[in-house]
């Protein structure tokens, strides 16, 4: 753009508090603002230039019961994370097939909740590409759930894949995971050892009030009691 100059092509109202993050749709031209007022929403463009609100996800709709303070999207953008101080996870579903404007815009629906992981604010949230979410909170820890696909529960769920205590030494207030060629999930299974697993990931953690950054390569097994 000649001169680096920007203009404000619109502003949205619709949150009754503060915005605490705005995200693309991966794959559509569709905003999502998560607030103080402990709703997410959807946002759309109509075609003539203006935005509107198409959805909202509060408490009604099985939404967060307070602030929303972030959220991510699967690789594929047909499910999303969102985190909360109520020390909720929330996995929501739609079908990208359908996110188009107007009356044809697919609405998005609660698939299921995380609860019970952290025990404070829920700052920050982050789904990898090869289907990892890593959340970060108040209680300095770090959580890594993965699908739950062992065909044993009714419906979608997730699971509690890794857990680390004291991450940081002050609250952790974003994750993110690192944009270049992961080596999650290389897995070697022997034939004879189907309790064994064993994979490495990078993780890139912003987090503290001193703006410390760490980056951590994390290397763990899955034996008989849990991972380790």
């Amino acid at each position: 753009m000649p001169g680096n100059e920007f203009e404000c092509a619109s502003v949205l109202q619709g949150h009754t508090q503060d915005v605490k993050m705005v995200k693309w749709h991966p794959t559509m031209d569709v905003l999502f603002s998560c607030s103080y007022d402990n709703t997410v929403k959807v946002w759309a463009e109509d075609g003539t230039g203006d935005w509107h609100c198409v959805q909202t996800l509060g408490e009604s709709n099985n939404g967060h019961s307070s602030t929303v303070w972030a959220l991510s999207f699967n690789a594929e953008g047909d499910r999303m994370v969102t985190c909360s101080d109520d020390l909720t996870l929330k996995i929501w579903e739609t079908d990208v097939g359908r996110m188009v404007l107007g009356d044809d815009h697919a609405p998005w629906n609660h698939l299921c909740t995380l609860s019970g992981y952290h025990d404070r604010t829920i700052f920050s949230v982050h789904w990898s590409r090869e289907g990892i979410i890593a959340s970060g909170a108040a209680d300095d820890g770090l959580r890594f759930f993965l699908e739950n696909k062992d065909g044993l529960v009714d419906g979608p769920s997730y699971k509690l894949l890794l857990k680390r205590e004291k991450a940081h030494n002050m609250d952790i207030n974003s994750v993110q995971w690192g944009p270049g060629v992961s080596f999650l999930l290389e897995v070697l299974r022997l034939h004879t050892h189907s309790n064994f697993f064993c994979s490495v990931f990078d993780v890139c953690v912003c987090a503290e009030m001193n703006a410390e950054i760490k980056y951590n390569r994390i290397w763990w097994e899955e034996r008989e009691g849990g991972w380790l």
